[in-house]
């Protein structure tokens, strides 16, 4: 029997927070959240909290590091800050918060944004990376940035029915190296 040929498997829902990093948008004006709160609901999944930071890496990290804390948050996505300007720090401040980067997250959203908008997509500077257990993604303020990046990336991965593999499978062995050490 292959790995594709398994019984199906049951939808689980995540909890994801929605955190939009400007110095203007209120969550009323936020439409990049807008989108990814729509998109992550009508999956099937939980918003967890949402909030509206200013681009200060100091704030942004912190609003991460009290996140990553929260046992009722899975995944956290983060919407603006990813250029290249000297405003846009939120990728730094993910760098401070991050155990392990995914470093395929960006790759493979720079490879989704060409498709849309041609050689503009080396400006973006999309990531994503764990801590404590905790998934964490950047991702530029446009909602057409969100809509790509949701629908091209993490609705599947963040659905424990993709084959053949996915985020939501090894969550529970994301700490695994802090379990070996209360262990011993």
């Amino acid at each position: 029997m292959s790995e594709f040929s398994k019984k199906p498997r049951e939808f689980i829902a995540v909890r994801i927070a929605v955190l939009t990093v400007s110095d203007t948008r209120s969550l009323a004006e936020d439409r990049s959240g807008d989108v990814l709160v729509a998109r992550l609901e009508a999956a099937g999944h939980v918003l967890a909290d949402r909030a509206v930071v200013r681009d200060e890496r100091i704030e942004i990290a912190g609003k991460l590091r009290e996140w990553i804390a929260d046992p009722n948050v899975d995944v956290v996505l983060s919407t603006g800050g990813t250029g290249l300007t000297g405003r846009d720090v939120t990728v730094e401040a993910h760098h401070d918060v991050y155990e392990k980067k995914i470093d395929a997250f960006g790759t493979l959203f720079t490879l989704i944004s060409f498709d849309k908008i041609g050689t503009s997509a080396v400006q973006s500077r999309a990531c994503g990376g764990v801590a404590g257990g905790t998934y964490l993604f950047a991702l530029p303020g446009s909602p057409g940035a969100c809509r790509d990046a949701w629908d091209g990336i993490l609705e599947k991965q963040l659905d424990y029915r993709h084959m053949p593999c996915n985020f939501v499978e090894i969550m529970p062995r994301l700490e695994e190296h802090r379990q070996r050490k209360k262990g011993r």
